[in-house]
């Protein structure tokens, strides 16, 4: 690992499932730090056996890698998840925010975990998001991906989605948007940040002719958000959102679900794309993709969205390091 100086972010990186792409991703990133290629320096999480075994398979010289050793519960065969290393998945998380709490770290990034796996290991899980929230004691975390100048955040994350509807709720619009207003400016030094509220309905309901969430509940947050002095509009129709002159009329978009925002974003930018969650006391980013179990182990994996999410953290981190923050509109990528 690099000399360590005060003004050089220091991010923590979980590597997530055992048997994804995570461990040998982490690797090659974690290589970065080392060869000076990274404008921070890195922390490795995870089973030092793992990680070298999964390094070497990916052309990094393990001795290159900060690894601070979390064991396993039981030997990984790369592609085939055991809900027995589950707690050791967790613990990985927990040990990150830990160390966040008692400054050892400036920020994290996490690889991507098997939410199905966490789940059969009897936990509940239904992602990092609201993972890390519980653990923080944050009541509501929200989730944004960024890719480049496009910032999405999601009203909801990982439901069916015939629940979207009645998880909406004014009170809850509202209160992600203060989440997304003060996160864009005191995250990603946006003064005034403006922000576009997606509609539910086909046509944002079409005057309640396509559904009536629109009118009796999107609407009424937008004007309660604009009340307390943000800058928000809406609901614009989905399907007009993200086309160039809307999205030159704002910093970041609020979808009501996640494959209403998603698949435009990562359109956008898969591979290289960011995972953001707002309403955190710490900075934390990921990935945008999953853990991808059939090229575990081959040395194939794209450490893209990776070094992305490495970026970014390192950025923010930056900011909040040095007191200061960006010119309006903030972080282009």
């Amino acid at each position: 690992m690099s000399t360590s100086r005060p003004d050089r972010p220091r991010l923590v990186l979980t590597a997530g499932e055992p048997a994804g792409i995570g461990p040998e991703i982490c690797a090659q990133l974690a290589a970065g730090d080392a060869s000076g290629t990274l404008d921070c320096e890195i922390t490795l999480l995870g089973d030092r056996t793992l990680i070298t075994q999964r390094a070497q398979a990916a052309g990094v010289d393990p001795a290159r890698l900060h690894i601070e050793h979390h064991p396993l519960a039981v030997p990984c065969i790369a592609g085939h998840p055991d809900p027995r290393n589950a707690a050791h998945v967790l613990a990985l998380l927990d040990a990150a925010l830990q160390g966040l709490r008692e400054g050892r770290w400036d920020a994290m990034v996490t690889a991507p975990v098997q939410k199905s796996t966490i789940a059969a290991s009897g936990v509940p899980f239904s992602g990092h998001t609201e993972y890390l929230a519980e653990r923080c004691g944050t009541p509501r975390p929200v989730m944004m991906l960024v890719a480049g100048s496009l910032r999405v955040a999601l009203a909801t994350t990982h439901l069916p989605l015939r629940a979207v509807p009645d998880a909406i709720d004014t009170a809850l619009l509202l209160e992600v948007l203060h989440i997304m207003h003060t996160d864009l400016r005191d995250k990603f030094g946006i003064a005034a940040p403006r922000i576009a509220v997606c509609g539910l309905n086909p046509h944002a309901g079409e005057d309640g002719l396509l559904g009536g969430e629109d009118q009796a509940v999107i609407a009424p947050a937008i004007a309660a958000a604009r009340d307390a002095g943000l800058l928000v509009h809406g609901p614009v129709p989905a399907d007009t959102a993200f086309v160039p002159r809307e999205l030159a009329r704002a910093d970041a978009v609020l979808a009501m679900y996640h494959d209403q925002g998603l698949p435009v974003l990562k359109h956008a930018g898969f591979g290289h794309a960011v995972n953001i969650t707002l309403g955190l006391p710490v900075l934390r980013t990921s990935v945008d993709h999953g853990t991808a179990l059939s090229l575990a182990g081959t040395g194939r994996a794209d450490p893209g969205s990776l070094r992305a999410a490495v970026d970014l953290a390192a950025s923010l981190a930056a900011q909040r390091i040095a007191g200061r923050t960006t010119t309006p509109h903030g972080y282009g990528g």
